[in-house]
Parts: C-alpha cells; structure tokens; sequence
C-alpha cells in the first residue's frame, strides 16, 4: 500500500511527464524548424552579424614622360573617421582630441568640434531643424571624418595610442593620395585632384581629361570577422569582385627637356617680371611635344600657391595679336605660287606707308627691300604690299592652311580656336593688317604647330601630348597614332627659299641675332606687338614679345617657341625673347647631343676676331 508521500510523488511525476510531452515536442519541432527547414535563413542571419563586406578600389592611373619618368604618382595613406557615439564620455572625446591634434598637425579645437557625440539635425534641403523652443533640433552624431590623408606613420602612431588607451571610435582605411613628385613641374598641363569622399576627383588638367582612362574599378569581397571587426585568418573569404588598377598615361614630353625650358623661364620671369610667359618645345617630324611650361604656376603638392590665373592652360586658352612671327606664312605662299621671288623689290616708303588715310608703320625707316630683306628686317609695309599683290582670297587660304582659326587637338577643353574672320568679314584695311600678326588672334600653341610645319619641309604635322595608354594589368599598350603630315607647298624650292630667308633673321643685319646659338644655323622670326583689350582697344604700354625657331636650320630637330606677355623694361622681342629661346636651345642641343657644325664654330670665331678692336 502506497503511502500519500509515494502516492504525492506519483501525481508530481504524472503531471511532469505529462508537461514534458509536448515541451519536448515543440523543442524536437523547433530544432528542425531552424536546423533543417530554415537553415538557409538562419545561417544568412548568422553570417551577416560575423562577416563584412569590405570595398576595394584599383589604385589611379599614373601619369609618365615618354621615358617613363614619373610625374604623377599615388603614395600610400590612410583614410580616418570617428564615430563619436562610441565615445564612453567627456574625458575620452578630450583625450582623443589631445591625441589627433598631437599627430595629424591640426588645433585641439578642431578635433574636439569633430568629435561632438551630437550633431544638428537636418532636413531634405540641409536646413537646420528646431526645437518648438527655438533651439537646435540635436540628433547623435555617428559619423566624423579626421583625417582623408594621413600618412602611415601618423596613421600607425594614432593607432597604437587609442588602442592603450581603449578608445574605440575610430577607424582606419587604407589608401592612396595623388602626389606630384615634380612640384611644379608641368602643373597646368598635368592639373590636380580634390579628394572628395575618399575618392579622388579631378579638377582640370590631364587628370580630368583622361580621368575616364586613369579611374580603377572598385572591387568587393567578403570576410569572416572577429567582434572587433578584423579579418580571421580562417573562414569565409569571398572575392565577389575584383578591383583593377587605372590605366598609365605617357606624354611625349621628355622630363629633361622640361626641366630645362623651367629653369629657362624662371630666369626669364624674373629678368622682365612679365605678366604672363609661356614657352613650348616641339618635334616638327612627330608633331611631339617635347616640353612645355607657363609662369605663373603652382604646385599642386601646396594648394596655397594655386591661383586660377597660375592654374590655366593660357597657352593654349589665350588668344593674342601675334605680330611679325606670322609674317612668313602670307610670304612663304607667294613664293609658292609664283607671285614674288626672294629677289622682287618692294618700296617700302622709308617706313610710312599711307593706305585708305591709314598710316602703316615700320621700326626704320626702309626704302627699297627685296622680298627676302622685307623678312630679314621685319618691314610691315613690305609685308603688307606683297599682300596686296596676293589678294584677300589667297591670304585668307593661305593663313588657314597653316592651322589659323583652327584647334590644334592637343586635350585642352578650353582651347581657343583664335580668330581669323572669312573674306566676307574684311574690312579695306585686313589685307595690310592681317599678314603683319594685327586683328587675327592666335594662340601660341597653332604658332608653334604653323612653325613646325616650316621646319618639316613644308608639312603640317599634328601636335601630340600623349604617345601612349598602357594597362598595368594585361600590359597592353594603346599607341596614339601619328598623323601623316599635310603637305602645304607645291614647289619645294619656294619652301627652301624661305627657309634660306628666315636664316638669315638670326645672322647680323637681322632682328634676332641674339637668337643665333655658335656653330648652328637658326631659322626664326621675332614679334612685337602691341596688347588690344576687348572694349579697350590697344593699350599704352603693353606688349607681347614673341620669338619662334627652329634648329638645325637646314635639318630641323626642334621648333621653339617664346612669348612674353607685358614685360618690364623692355618690350622688343629681339631683346626680351629671343635671348631666351638660344640659352634654351643651346641647352637641349648639348642634351640631345646634337653636335654643332665645325665650319660654323670657325666661322663665329672669325667674326668674332675681325669684330675685336
């Protein structure tokens, strides 16, 4: 017979049996309902509290010479933000700040601003929202930026001491900032980037222009991770996209020809303090640019020397009355189509002549030249008189065969296409006006493009920047191509005089002596004109001085050209830029090794002898 404590015992262990039945059921059903059934799921949810997704981007494109030197390069940096609300109180966000201001060079008031763990809050339109008080509208403030830039060591120093001190409210992304290794050199061709939101956004420039070429893409994996959000050596690790590197660009440029023509125009600029010098170097045969530069400039490494005058491509942006330097393009066809010889006389009016009530004037007094005297001495009037003798229709075509009124292609967007109106636009005075480099606008790179075709034997090449686009990835390179020339003479003996004529600009009795580099045959034409200001007219004072040549005279290698802008001083361009293109060219002759003519050496020490009292 059971006792009540056995019989109390029974009804207790009945009534759990019976409670256990369905609690083990619902236990057995739940299991398979999230071990088996909804596996897939869970898993899912698991993997999204212990693994990341982390963006990763292909480093940009780099920028070199044509040698590969390099002009524009990525370092390595890292990226910091802070989430102030991991902050644990005001005695950390102040030691934090203590320790950003320390390493990253910036005030303590700075960071401490940052790191406010509330932010106002605002609307679609980014207007500040308020309290029915009045007061600020406040919400927690997640998301700080510290530093787009920092340097490893700076990044390293930071890290080691918020991680002594438990301070877990920031973090640090690993990437690249643009640097320009160069400094200032070639800066406005080259440009700049802006880093916005840790990307690198281009400005003007090279990187701008080819930025669509220079971009990498953004890849993606995914990593198991630890609660502090690092990477386990072990588990998941997914690529789901890989991230590929920009493409590199090479310039035709050559960095030693660059530095050289630099040096040139810094000693140039601060000789005559000009408001604007440009200078460019080019390769007739290719079309290549071999060099060139501009003051004023910047360094974009200091965005505190930048300017939006310094920043502008003005060589290729300006439009100016170029003077004298375009004279042998209206001279040079009518050679070629037999309207003058280099021998035909032209009454120059002892430098007044008087057309349409209109007086034009020369520098001296010339009678009598002949053609080949009227480029030697550089005479308006003689100029303007074979101009007649050729008509407006020739003139015009003539100066448009030369690239006049025409872009040159090189990756300017702003590039200015000048100004060289049709016949139908001429008033009476064009025709002498026009041929003498006054009321045409043109920019000194179509200059120096028209003057590499007087060096390439009367063809027109096309002017190149960039030679090639190489994949770092593949290693495919993408050549740009190279234009054939555009004949532009129909007898060559018509060029060759010209040439013979533009010699002897450079020798005594010329206007460029100063140009002549000993032992080489120089082949120029000097320019001085007068600065017209829209709305102004021509302004008292203010000159361009120009100087274009090419070397060696007879076999050309290089084609250069100078024009100051304003100088002070002095304003004719025999004294101002032709001086500047010889130390130039007699620099980068030395470079490339092109040696000088030993009867020519002979022959300028002979002269100079016989000139010695």
């Amino acid at each position: 017979m059971l006792s009540s404590n056995d019989s109390i015992r029974f009804r207790m262990k009945f009534a759990a049996a019976l409670l256990l039945v369905p609690v083990a059921g619902y236990l057995i059903a739940r299991l398979y309902i999230v071990q088996v059934k909804s596996h897939a799921e869970y898993l899912q949810k698991a993997r999204a509290r212990y693994t990341a997704t982390r963006v990763t981007s292909g480093k940009r494109g780099e920028i070199f010479d044509m040698s590969g030197n390099l002009l524009v390069s990525n370092s390595p940096c890292v990226s910091i933000t802070a989430d102030p609300g991991n902050l644990t109180g005001e005695a950390q966000r102040r030691k934090l700040a203590f320790i950003l201001a320390k390493h990253l060079g910036r005030d303590y008031n700075y960071f401490y601003k940052r790191l406010n763990p509330l932010r106002v809050k605002r609307g679609a339109k980014g207007e500040a929202l308020t309290n029915p008080d009045g007061t600020p509208m406040m919400v927690p403030s997640r998301y700080a930026v510290i530093e787009k830039r920092a340097s490893l060591d700076e990044a390293a120093k930071i890290r080691e001491q918020v991680r002594v001190n438990r301070i877990n409210a920031l973090f640090f992304r690993d990437g690249y900032m643009r640097t320009y290794p160069k400094g200032a050199m070639l800066s406005n061709v080259l440009g700049y980037t802006n880093v916005v939101d840790d990307s690198d956004v281009p400005q003007i420039g090279l990187e701008k222009q080819l930025n669509r070429q220079m971009t990498g893409d953004t890849g993606r994996e995914r990593y198991e991770r630890t609660l502090d959000g690092l990477p386990l050596s072990y588990g998941l690790h997914e690529l789901i996209k890989e991230s590929r590197d920009g493409k590199n660009i090479y310039l035709t440029v050559r960095e030693p020809i660059q530095a050289i023509l630099e040096e040139e125009l810094d000693a140039t600029y601060a000789k005559w303090q000009p408001a604007t010098l440009y200078a460019a170097i080019a390769d007739p045969k290719t079309g290549n640019i071999l060099a060139i530069a501009q003051r004023p400039t910047f360094n974009p490494n200091d965005r505190s020397t930048f300017s939006a005058a310094a920043a502008r491509t003005r060589i290729a942006e300006d439009g100016i009355e170029p003077g004298s330097i375009i004279k042998p393009f209206t001279i040079g066809k009518a050679l070629d189509w037999g309207v003058v010889t280099p021998d035909t006389v032209i009454d120059c009016d002892k430098g007044a002549w008087v057309y349409l009530g209109k007086v034009l004037r020369d520098s001296h007094p010339y009678d009598k030249l002949t053609v080949a005297g009227v480029i030697q001495k550089s005479s308006n009037v003689g100029t303007a008189k074979v101009a007649m003798m050729l008509g407006e229709q020739r003139v015009y075509y003539a100066l448009r065969l030369f690239g006049f009124g025409s872009k040159t292609g090189l990756p300017f967007p702003l590039e200015t296409r000048g100004l060289l109106p049709p016949v139908r636009r001429w008033d009476g005075l064009s025709i002498t006006r026009f041929p003498i480099g006054y009321g045409v606008r043109v920019s000194p790179l179509q200059m120096l493009r028209a003057y590499c075709a007087l060096a390439n034997g009367g063809k027109l090449p096309t002017l190149r920047l960039i030679d090639r686009i190489v994949d770092p990835e593949t290693g495919a390179v993408t050549r740009m191509p190279v234009p054939e020339p555009v004949p532009l003479f129909d007898h060559p003996e018509a060029h060759r005089q010209l040439i013979e004529m533009m010699i002897r600009v450079t020798q005594p009795g010329g206007t460029a002596v100063r140009a002549a580099i000993p032992g080489y045959e120089v082949a120029g034409k000097t320019g001085t004109s007068r600065k017209y200001i829209p709305g102004r007219g021509y302004a008292s004072g203010k000159y361009f001085s120009s100087f274009v040549g090419f070397v060696p005279a007879r076999s050309p290698a290089l084609v250069m050209l100078v024009t100051v802008d304003e100088p002070k001083g002095a304003y004719y361009a025999s004294t101002v830029a032709a001086p500047t293109f010889k130390a130039t060219m007699t620099r980068v002759l030395r470079h490339l090794n092109i040696q000088p003519d030993p009867a020519l050496l002979e022959a300028g020490k002979g002269k100079t002898a016989r000139q010695t009292p």
